[in-house]
């Protein structure tokens, strides 16, 4: 089972990284007033917590044994 766990950690450990490194970019790079930019950053910011809460659902899956729905098709 917890091999089943590795891949979906590591892509969303990753992928907040990146979201994460842009949400810093946008504050660096950007010459907009700190309220646009914070406007602008909850973008990555919310994608990042849809990754967890994907990811939290994913180990919850693979917990419970539902880990293929498609072959009940």
């Amino acid at each position: 089972m917890q091999k089943k766990l590795i891949a979906p950690i590591i892509v969303t450990v990753i992928t907040i990284a990146f979201l994460l490194g842009y949400f810093g970019m946008i504050f660096v790079l950007i010459p907009l007033s700190v309220g646009l930019r914070l406007l602008i950053g909850m973008i990555p910011l919310c994608l990042a917590g849809v990754s967890v809460y994907v990811l939290v659902e994913r180990i919850k899956e693979v917990r419970s044994g539902e880990e293929d729905d498609l072959s009940n098709y």
